[in-house]
């Protein structure tokens, strides 16, 4: 209830912008699920440009898909970057979608995906931070 009490209590331009980014960060958990990255990627970049985005800053995307991604089920770092990437392309910013990787002590292989927006990271920074993971050579684009 206390969710519901703040959401309602938040400006609705930013209302607004949760919803939009619930809606983009759940098609892009959806469609991972059963779509491979690449296809999947192509797909959300289809939503073409929003002059309703465009006076969003970057890092205003980046909180509303940090919020929206505590209650969309399994929106780990994967969906978020999509979804961050797609939003952000639709307001006309640049987006740059990053995959990086690090062998853990066990010897497995772990990935995490983050975007840079900019020279600021807008979703997907680590608190322990980003240095540790190798990144992968940047993907083509989304339409690419």
């Amino acid at each position: 209830m206390r969710r519901l009490e703040k959401l309602f209590r938040l400006p609705a331009g930013d209302r607004w912008l949760l919803a939009r980014a619930a809606v983009t960060l759940g098609a892009a958990r959806l469609a991972l699920w059963v779509l491979p990255l690449r296809v999947a990627r192509r797909l959300l970049a289809r939503l073409g440009p929003s002059a309703s985005l465009h006076d969003v800053p970057p890092e205003r995307i980046g909180w509303a898909i940090r919020v929206t991604g505590r209650v969309v089920p399994r929106a780990t770092c994967l969906p978020q970057a999509l979804a961050a990437e797609a939003l952000l392309a639709q307001g006309g910013h640049p987006a740059e979608f990053r995959i990086g990787v690090v062998k853990s002590e066990r010897g497995r292989l772990e990935a995490h995906a983050w975007v840079v927006s900019g020279d600021r990271i807008v979703v997907g920074g680590l608190q322990e931070g980003l240095s540790r993971y190798t990144p992968l050579p940047p993907l083509p684009g989304p339409r690419g």
